[in-house]
């Protein structure tokens, strides 16, 4: 069994990509072959600085081994050292419709978002996002991938478009089965939206401990007074980020304190920052001796490449074959 997960290097990494990708990814490792990849070509459909780009692709990698990606139980590499990927997305282009790219919630969402007038700033790679996306899964005979809600849809076109493919040319892709964990599959963020850089309402993995104190302290409750039960406690913000960092004894005390009335929110806010900087607290550690060590982790990348560029060329020469290319 494969399984492949991607990541984008779009900015620093936040308790919604650790718990909605990166963890369930990483615990695929005991499960069977595990291959990650950080997604730089996808980076280009939104982010235009270089010196970023290469900053962010680090950080991940740094982000990925510290949380527990170990480079001996799986492939490990920058999207981009597997050129395979760009030659893969144009064959599999050709037998995309586009109204199933025009279907895609991610370009909806974008142009909807755009102002009267400025539906010409979203580009082609942000529409053929899927496209790539699909020769991301397909390039390496995946067998399951871990997504998140809003990426379902994606993993829905691959499919769509691997039969396809499959379809006109014969036998020659692996058809992949999406793997989502309902009960984290969108964590919220600081204003209650679902966690993302977009929206500025996130809680960095490994942030600055004074600015995500506050961060979290600022988190916005409602106006009822202390003494009042809040029999909808499972509700409060607060609680539900706490579960997810805190032992399951500490967040269930926390939430029937709330429940019961007498308990503050500045009392609750703290109460999940400590849980919050405890969860990471190994994770920091190891994350600043990778750091120290750049050309080790440079190295765990070269090599992921070439594994991944080993399976990859057979792939993508079955495919040219197959479609008369070859």
């Amino acid at each position: 069994m494969r399984f492949l997960t991607g990541i984008q290097p779009s900015g620093a990494l936040h308790l919604g990509n650790y718990f909605g990708a990166m963890r369930p990814a990483i615990e695929l490792q005991e499960r069977g072959e595990a291959f990650y990849f950080i997604a730089n070509y996808h980076s280009m459909t939104s982010l235009t600085d270089p010196a970023r780009r290469r900053q962010y692709t680090f950080d991940v990698a740094l982000d990925f081994l510290a949380c527990g990606l170990d480079p001996q139980r799986c492939v490990f590499w920058v999207q981009s050292d597997v050129p395979e990927v760009a030659e893969l997305a144009w064959l599999l282009s050709t037998v995309t419709p586009m109204g199933l790219l025009e279907r895609c919630h991610s370009f909806k969402d974008k142009v909807a978002k755009l102002g009267e007038g400025e539906a010409g700033s979203v580009n082609h790679g942000l529409f053929a996002y899927p496209v790539l996306m699909a020769a991301d899964i397909l390039l390496y005979d995946s067998n399951v991938v871990p997504v998140g809600k809003d990426q379902k849809q994606h993993l829905e076109v691959t499919r769509d478009i691997a039969l396809k493919f499959n379809h006109l040319y014969g036998q020659t892709f692996v058809v992949p089965e999406p793997l989502i964990r309902e009960e984290v599959a969108v964590v919220p963020g600081l204003d209650g939206q679902k966690m993302s850089k977009s929206y500025g309402n996130t809680i960095e993995i490994f942030g600055d401990e004074k600015t995500l104190r506050k961060k979290i302290m600022g988190i916005v409750m409602d106006s009822r007074p202390l003494a009042e039960p809040k029999p909808d406690a499972d509700r409060n913000l607060a609680i539900q980020l706490l579960k997810l960092v805190a032992p399951a004894d500490v967040a269930q005390a926390c939430e029937d304190k709330l429940r019961a009335g007498g308990y503050g929110y500045g009392d609750l806010k703290k109460a999940l920052f400590e849980s919050y900087w405890n969860f990471f607290a190994g994770a920091r550690t190891k994350r600043a001796e990778l750091a120290a060590s750049p050309d080790y982790v440079r190295g765990v990348l070269r090599d992921g490449a070439e594994r991944a560029r080993a399976v990859a060329a057979k792939v993508l020469a079955r495919a040219k074959a197959a479609s008369g290319l070859a």
